[in-house]
């Protein structure tokens, strides 16, 4: 049993971030421990974050979706979580993914309209509703995670729909995420070199791009840590950054960020740290075809430049077409600028572009993180 909810946990884990160019929706997660009627179980559950993060994952329609967590503080230490939930919500916090703080209700409309992000909370949010006019304004934007007949399900608070809806970042936000901020306070997970956490911490902290960081608190209109309460100093431009995604068979299976820093390679199983691994998802006849690392992307001054590293050779699909009179070969060892709208065929069916541009339009078959939950601690309520 501990070891089925340690592999359950390490999955929801790989969902969380506060990244701003991947998190996908924000959540207060010391509000969803306590959705008690998603299972029936105990008070708090951390297991009901991977529950409503599957419920976003159905609604979006696409894999590997992660959320920008905030956290009360007194979460660390609640006594309805076990001894081992306290522990990963504390390494998570560690580790810079997820925001510790005193009032995270403020936070997460901040951070969702810093970002123009969707909220997924229960909450009314009647005293806020002057300061984010979109909270009652945009059908879509603010979802409540309830219980449903198959699994937990997302209800519009505004309006109907059940799809969460992105905003348009705000011109403050887009400020902010121009820039790069550190902390004065030692060892900052968010804005510094990251707290403790013995070798995770040390991981995440290598992994970790500074074009990821999160966006700063306004008070009173100056950057400020959220997590500490101290003024930010700026640290320079932030890296350009594309993001780019990978669709198989017509479903977006994850997303990843290009900088300028550093190539990324995309291949069957690349050996490079930070690759992006197709094989888990290739049928037999794919894999044979798809290299170890069939291609490499890199941004320069703003481009995408995909290079083909493969023994096969790839395809560039001009402007998403599906034509195959317009698809253009990429021999190995070619590269090419990644037009707008451009996508990168490694096999047939198994496409890279930018995430905007590649939208997803198969029969949905997602990956749970709850796959490895004990039945146990999954009683879910009966329609």
């Amino acid at each position: 049993m501990r070891f089925e909810i340690s592999k359950v946990m390490d999955a929801i884990e790989g969902r969380v971030c506060t990244d701003p160019n991947l998190a996908r929706a924000v959540l207060d997660l010391a509000e969803v421990v306590r959705y008690q009627d998603l299972d029936g179980g105990r008070p708090a559950n951390l297991l009901r974050l991977g529950m409503v993060i599957d419920a976003l994952v159905r609604h979006l329609e696409e894999d590997n979706v992660p959320v920008y967590a905030v956290v009360h503080r007194a979460l660390l230490s609640d006594a309805d979580l076990t001894s081992n939930e306290r522990m990963v919500v504390r390494r998570w916090a560690d580790d810079g993914l997820v925001e510790v703080l005193d009032n995270p209700g403020d936070r997460m409309l901040e951070v969702a309209d810093l970002l123009g992000l969707p909220v997924l909370t229960r909450a009314r949010l009647d005293g806020l509703r002057g300061r984010y006019p979109w909270v009652a304004e945009q059908p879509g934007r603010v979802l409540a995670p309830v219980a449903g007949a198959g699994g937990p399900t997302l209800t519009a608070h505004v309006g109907g729909g059940t799809v969460p809806v992105s905003g348009t970042p705000s011109l403050a936000g887009a400020q902010l995420l121009a820039r790069l901020w550190r902390c004065a306070e030692p060892g900052c997970a968010l804005f510094g070199g990251g707290g403790g956490g013995g070798a995770f911490a040390d991981l995440a902290r290598v992994e970790r791009s500074p074009s990821g960081q999160a966006p700063p608190t306004l008070r009173p209109g100056a950057p400020t840590c959220p997590r500490h309460g101290s003024r930010l100093n700026d640290a320079g431009a932030r890296p350009r950054t594309q993001v780019l995604a990978v669709r198989i068979g017509g479903l977006t299976r994850r997303r990843f960020v290009l900088t300028s820093d550093e190539p990324v390679l995309v291949g069957r199983a690349p050996e490079q740290s930070g690759g992006i691994m197709l094989g888990q998802w290739l049928n037999d006849e794919a894999r044979r075809w798809i290299s170890r690392s069939h291609l490499q992307f890199e941004l320069r001054v703003g481009e995408v430049i995909v290079t083909d590293l493969s023994t096969n050779g790839s395809g560039i699909r001009p402007g998403g077409s599906m034509d195959e009179a317009e698809r253009i070969p990429l021999a190995p060892r070619q590269s090419r600028v990644l037009g707008p709208g451009d996508m990168v065929e490694l096999y047939p069916g198994v496409q890279v572009g930018r995430a905007g541009e590649l939208p997803t339009g198969a029969a949905f078959n997602p990956t749970s993180v709850m796959a490895e939950a004990p039945t146990m601690a999954m009683r879910l309520p009966r329609p």
